[in-house]
């Protein structure tokens, strides 16, 4: 992480230390406890997707040992984009199993409604470079009333999108 990073948490009053992320190896499973946020503006929300992928996911990432899911989103998108949100509603939890890279998952996944505090920056398409200084991430505005057109992961975060009633419990089982 940049020095500039912790230098906008504390202007922000978030506060950061290296923790562990709630990530545990069970079995042969992962269990894996993330947080995510659904952004919207104009009737489309802010995803991201690997550039060596097809798919797209919504903004977040791992919940730290001691960090609440409100938390980590707002720390995660200061760390990937530099903006500050605020957390409007809690949504959804989803239990998600799927496989990735040869390893089973089982992820529970706390989904948060927020905004920019900002409004100039719900008009802007990102993309987040690694530390190569290559493209990495790409972020972009997608149509909710056209979300079956794009392959968007967990998949049951569609009907979620959707039906825009919270909050709801989903289990994906993509195994």
């Amino acid at each position: 992480m940049k020095k500039g990073v912790y230098g906008l948490f504390k202007l922000l009053n978030i506060s950061y230390k290296k923790k562990m992320d709630l990530t545990i190896d069970v079995e042969d499973y992962k269990l894996n406890v993330r947080a995510t946020v659904i952004i919207e503006h104009n009737g489309k929300i802010l995803v991201h997707r690997n550039i060596n992928s097809n798919h797209y996911a919504l903004m977040g990432g791992r919940v730290k040992i001691g960090e609440d899911s409100e938390t980590t989103v707002k720390r995660e998108v200061m760390e990937e984009l530099g903006k500050k949100i605020e957390v409007i509603g809690y949504v959804t939890t989803i239990e998600n199993f799927f496989e990735m890279k040869g390893s089973k998952y089982h992820e529970i996944l706390f989904v948060h409604k927020a905004e920019f505090v900002d409004e100039e920056d719900k008009k802007i398409e990102y993309t987040l470079k690694n530390i190569e200084g290559e493209d990495w991430l790409k972020y972009e505005w997608l149509d909710i009333s056209k979300i079956d057109e794009y392959p968007l992961l967990p998949t049951s975060i569609k009907s979620v999108l959707k039906e825009n009633k919270f909050p709801v419990h989903k289990i994906n089982k993509d195994i």
